[in-house]
């Protein structure tokens, strides 16, 4: 072991986002809403984006509501191309 030297924790994967479940599309499909602030070039005003994402989700962890991390991939199909990192924070139930 190395003395004095710290230990840097992992860096994040490249491509990593945080969204929330918005629809259950398929059965092994789930569509997370991915929302972002961008600054206008001209004005600086703040404007609110939103992606619709598509994710591949094969355990069927993932339910309406909760919040999610994704990471992109490889295309799974014509239009997944992210699969699901990890549930951050489920929906509690009612």
């Amino acid at each position: 072991m190395a003395e004095g030297k710290p230990t840097k924790a992992a860096p994040a994967p490249k491509g990593v986002k945080l969204g929330v479940v918005d629809s259950l599309s398929g059965s092994k499909t789930v569509r997370v809403v991915v929302s972002d602030r961008a600054r206008h070039r001209l004005y600086g005003k703040y404007l609110r984006r939103r992606s619709r994402l598509l994710v591949h989700d094969p355990k069927q962890e993932a339910q309406l509501g909760d919040t999610v991390a994704v990471v992109q991939c490889r295309p799974v199909s014509k239009h997944k191309s992210w699969r699901l990192l990890r549930v951050v924070r489920r929906t509690p139930t009612a």
